[in-house]
Formats: C-alpha cells, sequence, structure tokens
C-alpha cells in the first residue's frame, strides 16, 4: 500500500512539472513555433524612412520616407531559408521597371531621366538574438546617377541639354535589427495555432550607419528629393493649367508614408504680417539611420493589387 502511494505521488509530480514547463517553453521560444511558417513581402504598402542625427538622438530629423521594394522570405523554422532583398528608392523615381524581385539592375542598364538615388540592401546571413531579436546583417550599396547640363541661352533655348549619366556605387556591411519580430509572431503565447491563421504581419527594424563609415550615404541622401509615398495613386491634369489659380494635378491614393516635420515649428508675429515659414532645428549628427516598415504576407495568402505610383506594372 505504502508503494502504491509513493508511485502515486510521484506521477503527480511529474505532471505538475509538465503543465509548468509547457508555458515557459512557449515563452521562452516565441519563433520556434511549427505553424509559424514563411512571409513574404508585400512591396506596395512596404516603406522606409530615413533620419540624420546622433547615437543619442538617432530620430532627431527625418529627412526622407522611400518605397521599398524587393524580395523578403523570413522563415520563423530555420532561418537559414530565410532572404531578405530590398530596393530603397524615392516614390518618384522608376527604378522598379528594371529591377528584379532579387534587387539587381541589368548589367549595363542605363538609368531613366528620373532615376538619382537607389540604395540595395541583400542579406548575408540572419541571427537570432538572445532576446528573440532578429539580426539581418547584409550589404547595403548605394547607386548615386549623375548627368552634366548645358544651359545655352538664345532666342531657340529649349531648355537644358542633359549628358550622359555616370554611375557611382559604393557598398558597406550594415545590420538591421527587428526587435518587434517576436513580439508580432506571439501576441498570443499560449495560442500557437493562432500564428497559422494570420495573413499579414508588420515588421519593423531599423540600421544606424555612422557618418565616418559611410560619408557618401548621407551626401546623396541630403541632394535627393523624397516625396510621399503613395499607393494606387491616380493624377488628373487640372482644366485651369496656366491660370493664377493653378496648383498642379488633383492626385487620389492610399498615403503610406509622408515625412514627419518634427524638428519645425511654426512662428508668427503680431498681425502674422511677419511670417517667413517655419523654423527648423538643425540635425543633432551626421549619422544615419534607416528604419524599415515593412509589409509581410503568410505564404498561403495572397497579397492584394495595387499600383505602384508612377509604375503601371501592377504588384
Amino acid at each position: 500500500m505504502k508503494s502504491h502511494i509513493i508511485h502515486t505521488f510521484e506521477l503527480a509530480k511529474r505532471a505538475t512539472f509538465a503543465i509548468l514547463v509547457a508555458p515557459i517553453l512557449l515563452i521562452n521560444s516565441p519563433l520556434s513555433f511549427a505553424d509559424s511558417g514563411s512571409w513574404i513581402l508585400d512591396s506596395a504598402t512596404s516603406s522606409a524612412r530615413l533620419y540624420q542625427g546622433s547615437a543619442a538622438n538617432p530620430n532627431s530629423v527625418n529627412t526622407g520616407v522611400a518605397r521599398v521594394t524587393g524580395s523578403v522570405k523570413v522563415d520563423t523554422d530555420n532561418l537559414d531559408n530565410s532572404v531578405f532583398n530590398l530596393s530603397i528608392y524615392a516614390a518618384d523615381e522608376q527604378w522598379e521597371h528594371a529591377l528584379s524581385p532579387e534587387a539587381t539592375l541589368p548589367a549595363g542598364y542605363v538609368p531613366d531621366a528620373t532615376d538619382h538615388t537607389l540604395l540595395t540592401f541583400h542579406s548575408k546571413r540572419i541571427l537570432r538574438t538572445k532576446t528573440g531579436e532578429l539580426q539581418v546583417i547584409g550589404d547595403l550599396t548605394l547607386t548615386r546617377v549623375e548627368r552634366s547640363v548645358t544651359l545655352t541661352p538664345s532666342e531657340a533655348y529649349a531648355g537644358p541639354v542633359y549628358g550622359d549619366p555616370v554611375i557611382h556605387t559604393e557598398t558597406r556591411e550594415v545590420s538591421f535589427l527587428f526587435p518587434s519580430l517576436s513580439a508580432a509572431l506571439s501576441s498570443d503565447l499560449l495560442k500557437p495555432v493562432s500564428l497559422n491563421e494570420r495573413s499579414e504581419l508588420d515588421l519593423s527594424g531599423s540600421a544606424s550607419i555612422g557618418y565616418e563609415n559611410f560619408p557618401e550615404l548621407l551626401t546623396a541622401i541630403q541632394a535627393t528629393n523624397w516625396p510621399a509615398v503613395v499607393r494606387d495613386e491616380q493624377c488628373q491634369a487640372q482644366s485651369t493649367i496656366g491660370g493664377e489659380g493653378y496648383e498642379g494635378p488633383n492626385c487620389t491614393g492610399d498615403v503610406i508614408a509622408v515625412i514627419h516635420q518634427d524638428n519645425c515649428q511654426i512662428t508668427m508675429s503680431d498681425g502674422g504680417e511677419g511670417y517667413s515659414g517655419p523654423v527648423c532645428t538643425p540635425p543633432a549628427g551626421n549619422e544615419t539611420k534607416i528604419t524599415l516598415n515593412l509589409k509581410l504576407f503568410h505564404t498561403g495568402a495572397e497579397p492584394p493589387t495595387a499600383t505602384l505610383s508612377g509604375n503601371s506594372a501592377t504588384r
């Protein structure tokens, strides 16, 4: 009888230990669910935000927003199968016509007249940190297009004449850190089956690049115009072209990203007569920060069809 009681007590202890350990394993390994699967990039709604600042204040000034296209595959069950091939460029430039899904340009490609600045990122290795963050290490390449301009004032003047484009490229190794991956994939830790039911995932990560490591990057970003990133943009010319009230074409679409002017304030003198525009605080340093805001879809789900601004091809 005593032996039977001891055996029953040991079984009860083991059962209690198993109940306690199960949720602990789920909490410590939020990315190891068998149902997590693979995720791919939706280029129509992904964007990047560019900052200039310092190590102490990396978000000092938002210098630009950009479109992000390419191919991203995140396999949370096997990071060796994951890849980040990204292209980052201004929304009014037409790089997407030539870029491959792997974020590469064809050999001998001659940039369009609207193309000026292109950033491409190719991952080389992807690591999972002890805290569950995703560290993506790879090569960031800056492609900068310069053209000579000839101005010949005369009665027959028809505008500037541009010379052949000269392409400059620079590459540095950078590291993007995605601190939100664990939280995004483990919003309900006790129900891992919910991951398989999710069709969308917002993934944000950033990389900081010091000026001394990549001086050309900051110079190119400052010299580039960064308009708002818009999905399904449709523009129509107004009938009053040339009139005094003409304000350009009317455009509609879904705004994905715009520059935040948090460093600027509008000041007015008494009566408003001395208003001369917003007063902006200069950047706190010369460090560049690139923040990626990626929209991912589960491989079993179809991303919505959308038209990229300035491009007739659907994504």
